[in-house]
């Protein structure tokens, strides 16, 4: 498809591109052996292993590479190479090119403000924050401060190699997590059984949820770096994108504002649903807390606004909504000023209990994280935790032309402003550490991170149409082996049939009377919705026929969660034009298979009402465009007997992780004749053991008369 093209025309010319570039950059001596890498990893070869646990992280225990393709290892001069379908790629010297650039590496504000920061741990002249809670004022530990430095060690020294790579045209994302490098604190609020969907600034909490989870360092470093380099065995995105993630209860986010957030209230309420129906293996255990994060210049977004109205209004209707929205506050949206409009207006009328902490106090930022989370897993309710106090120190990404929109004093203020100089001036002071310790740790970290930057750039990386597009959809499932499919179509004329609505309905009892953890949501669905294609469901199905606000973007997002909590979600749209109310949500849910790497399906069917002609006009009601997207099947029947055969195989392709779309003609639902009075288009209910996949056409009538 168009998409697909596209795509590998780009990374066509990316590879190209880059190989021009290094190319001309290296003259005749273009690729590096390792002989420069040695000179320079023999000095720290005796440093101590940078581990919190012998075992491997848990995303790194999966397969090294999620494609079938030819991967061997061959020895050239001590090092690997990697062979790709027989081909050698030439080596990168990382460490030389960054070497040969060493001024232009130097100028840089991370790197200048990571030398000062190492320079003060060295000599012992960490100032202390300004107001810092006392250590003793909660229940942190030093052994959890330590960890909250090692993942806002690892949050700078991974962010300051970024941008690095960005510049030796090595790396390809730079949006930057500095000034946060405290919100670690919050990540030991979480336990492993939360569900977390973080903003991607939000870096250090999930590196401290990692490593809490006894995560191996290096490990964590390399895969992050992955990303960065768009490697193919990046664990989180195969080398798509780079995504947060890592973990089986990490969902990935993407760059949108806020479209973290609908689908983090939907798994809050499928989670509850999936409980009360006893749904044999739910994702999360019955107590656990959906944690979602995003920046202050989101709150603005409709995202964030649509999941925040509906876990508000799951509140106020009695339903356990255990949600965490989580706002990290700069006072800046890109470019634009916040004027303070969170703290002055928005936490005072969010409607949400509200817990505040100052995100440059690590005792704070702990304690309050703790208690906004505890607070929603006690009361099942959703809390909003506001991380204020924040300095964004270099920017947006490395594109952000800063000076364009602040003074120099004040870029140079937000640079200078370390909150992890604070944190080690407080472990110091309790006497959990030194300041040599802390400088020796911080300089092992960034050894690791260009050791591991070495190891990443040599990976392979996404160059083909087959590999940019494997992940698309899950794969088809099988037919159950008690089906078959009919190959001859019922063409009879029969009294005795129903018209395509009533058999809509007979097959939508029949899949939730047999699928215990099938659900369907809609607007207006539960007395039968506007065509009556759910009349009477609700009072056989009371807990899983239920109506949502009339927005679409909480309702798919809910889609979503719902099978993010092992639920299997058919949403109703009750007109094909409504659905680009949706149309991000949407998206999302079609695309984020292939953005994970095949990790993380959102299997569901949605039922698109009011194509063709429709019962009545206007833009909204009857719509003949449809947005059909990469990751999607569209099927559209036309009667009733083949509506119940793909119905079966439908659901069978949703609940196996594929995103199906049924479009429905309402010209169609209650028709009875092709001619006048002849009853020609009602249909008898197939045998239960009848199925019609994707593939299977069935043809009605002969010559000029058939149609399809």
């Amino acid at each position: 498809n168009l998409f697909s093209l596209l795509l590998f025309g780009m990374l066509r010319a990316h590879v190209a591109l880059r190989a021009a570039r290094e190319g001309f950059r290296g003259g005749s001596r273009p690729w590096i052996g390792p002989a420069a890498l040695a000179r320079r990893t023999a000095s720290s070869s005796h440093a101590r292993e940078l581990t919190r646990a012998e075992h491997a992280s848990p995303q790194s225990s999966r397969a090294d590479t999620p494609w079938p393709l030819q991967q061997e290892h061959c020895k050239a001069d001590g090092m690997a190479a990697w062979v790709d379908g027989g081909g050698f790629r030439p080596e990168v010297d990382y460490g030389l090119i960054r070497e040969e650039r060493a001024a232009e590496v130097a100028a840089l504000p991370e790197v200048q403000q990571w030398g000062l920061f190492l320079a003060k741990l060295r000599a012992g002249e960490c100032t202390p924050y300004t107001g810092q809670r006392a250590l003793s004022s909660c229940d942190m530990t030093a052994e959890q401060l330590l960890l909250v430095l090692d993942a806002g060690m690892a949050t700078l020294a991974l962010h300051m190699e970024a941008r690095v790579a960005a510049l030796l045209g090595q790396g390809f994302y730079t949006i930057g997590p500095c000034g946060e490098e405290l919100l670690a604190a919050t990540g030991l609020a979480l336990r492993p059984t939360d569900a977390t969907a973080l903003h991607y600034r939000h870096l250090a909490v999930q590196l401290a949820r990692q490593l809490a989870g006894g995560a191996n360092v290096r490990a964590l470093l390399r895969d992050r770096l992955r990303g960065y380099a768009v490697s193919r065995l990046d664990p989180v995105s195969g080398g798509m994108h780079c995504l947060l993630g890592g973990g089986p209860r990490d969902f990935v986010v993407t760059s949108t504002l806020a479209s973290q957030a609908p689908p983090a209230v939907g798994r809050a309420l499928g989670n509850t649903l999936a409980h009360l129906l006893g749904v044999p293996h739910p994702t999360f255990p019955r107590n656990f807390v959906s944690f979602v994060s995003v920046g202050d210049g989101s709150i603005h977004n409709g995202h964030f606004l649509s999941a925040l109205n509906m876990a508000k209004y799951a509140q106020h209707r009695g339903a356990r909504c255990p949600v965490v929205f989580a706002v990290s506050d700069n006072n800046l949206c890109i470019s634009l000023r916040g004027e303070h409009y969170m703290d002055c207006k928005f936490v005072r009328q969010c409607g949400l209990p509200v817990f505040q902490a100052d995100a440059q106090d690590v005792v704070d930022t702990y304690a309050q994280s703790q208690a906004a989370v505890s607070a929603a897993r006690r009361r099942a309710a959703p809390v909003l935790l506001h991380l204020k106090n924040i300095a964004r120190r270099f920017g947006h990404a490395a594109t952000d032309r800063q000076a364009a929109y602040l003074r120099a004093d004040e870029i140079a203020t937000l640079a200078a402003t370390n909150p992890l100089e604070g944190a080690c001036a407080l472990a110091i002071e309790a006497g959990i550490t030194t300041s040599a310790a802390l400088a020796q740790r911080l300089e092992e970290i960034h050894s690791t991170v260009l050791e591991c930057m070495q190891e990443v750039v040599q990976e392979p990386k996404v160059t083909s149409r087959a590999e940019a597009t494997v992940h698309l959809q899950q794969p088809l499932v099988p037919l159950h082996p008690d089906h078959h499919v009919s190959n001859v179509p019922s063409i009879h004329n029969t009294k005795r049939g129903n018209v395509m609505r009533k058999n809509m309905t007979s097959v939508l009892s029949e899949l939730l009377s047999e699928n215990q953890d099938t659900v369907y949501i809609g607007e207006d669905v539960e007395h039968g919705g506007y065509y009556l294609v759910t009349e009477g469901l609700a009072r056989k199905f009371p807990l899983r026929i239920r109506d949502f606000p009339p927005d679409e973007t909480s309702l798919v997002g809910a889609g979503m969660g719902y099978a993010q909590a092992g639920l299997v979600p058919i949403v109703e749209i009750p007109y094909s034009k409504y659905l680009d109310c949706g149309g991000d949500m949407f998206s999302e849910a079609c695309l984020s298979n292939w953005l994970s790497a095949g990790q993380q399906p959102n299997g569901m069917i949605v039922r698109l009402q009011g194509f063709d002609r429709g019962v009545f006009g206007g833009n909204y009601h009857t719509h003949n465009m449809l947005n059909i997207l990469p990751g999607l099947d569209v099927v559209c029947y036309s009667n009733g007997e083949d509506y119940v055969r793909g119905w079966r195989y439908l659901l069978r392709q949703a609940r196996a992780g594929r995103v199906v779309m049924s479009v429905d003609s309402t010209n169609l639902l209650n028709l009875r004749h092709v001619l006048e009075g002849d009853d020609a288009w009602k249909r008898s209910y197939p045998p239960a053991n009848e199925v019609l996949p994707f593939d299977q056409v069935m043809i009605y009538g002969h010559g000029s008369s058939s149609s399809s």
